[in-house]
């Protein structure tokens, strides 16, 4: 055997190991919480990504090259099919404490302040899409996101394209999820705004003639921002502790 290729076929490999891996791991970085938002710069989003890869290929088993250009494109779209299906995964607890302060705020008329001034978001919505992406980031967001991609590799080894109809099933079961997540994370304020308009019906029926819409607004918005600051610790640790399970048990909540 030629020395030369003695010497670079350990690196030929390593290479394509490494590529393979950064297929999977970039396609679910692109969506993580906090690290894929589309406030961060594609560039940064890029050298996450081949940060995770570096942490994430050292731990798994070498993956070999394919034999063709077939089995190569076949690799490919497997590994990317894979990391989008867990980066929308990830993606859907953002857009449950979206949906939940979306819920919030209708609830309790609160869904045109400063709605739209940063984020096509109601202002509760976005309070809680920040403090939320603060706390995962602040608690270890990034050691799970790896172990959760070295977790991806237990359920699905590189190049094994998983049952489609099973995707879509877990695909439906991941969204339905996402609304129950928000709605619970939401109940306070439905509540609230239920008892608020039951005790300003009866207050209308006795006295028809005050204006109990008027009345009742101020204390609408004092009382929706006190129930916000009472909620929010409660509504973020309901979140955090679903993001976690995800997280840990990827095997778990697999397609």
């Amino acid at each position: 055997m030629d020395p030369l290729i003695a010497l670079t076929a350990p690196l030929s490999n390593l290479a394509w190991h490494g590529f393979v891996v950064f297929l999977r791991t970039a396609a679910i970085v692109a969506m993580l919480p906090a690290f894929g938002e589309r406030s961060v710069p594609v560039r940064v989003k890029l050298s996450l990504a081949l940060a995770f890869t570096a942490i994430v290929a050292p731990a798994l088993p070498a993956i070999t090259a394919p034999e063709g250009i077939a089995e190569l494109i076949r690799m490919a779209g497997t590994e990317i099919l894979i990391g989008t299906a867990f980066g929308l995964a990830l993606r859907l607890f953002v857009l449950a404490l979206q949906i939940a302060g979306s819920i919030a705020a209708q609830s309790t008329s609160l869904a045109q302040m400063i709605g739209g001034a940063v984020e096509p978001v109601p202002a509760m919505g976005y309070v809680l899409v920040v403090t939320g992406l603060a706390l995962a980031v602040t608690l270890g967001l990034h050691v799970k996101a790896a172990y959760l991609i070295i977790g991806t590799y237990q359920s699905f080894p590189p190049g094994v394209l998983p049952d489609l109809a099973g995707l879509a099933d877990w695909g439906v079961r991941r969204i339905a999820f996402t609304f129950q997540l928000s709605f619970s994370m939401a109940v306070p304020f439905v509540i609230a705004s239920f008892i608020y308009n039951l005790t300003l019906g009866v207050i209308n029926r006795a006295m028809p003639q005050l204006m109990v819409a008027f009345v009742g607004a101020p204390f609408t918005t004092l009382g929706g921002l006190f129930l916000l600051l009472l909620a929010t610790p409660v509504m973020l640790s309901h979140w955090h502790g679903a993001l976690d399970d995800f997280l840990m048990s990827p095997a778990g909540h697999s397609p």
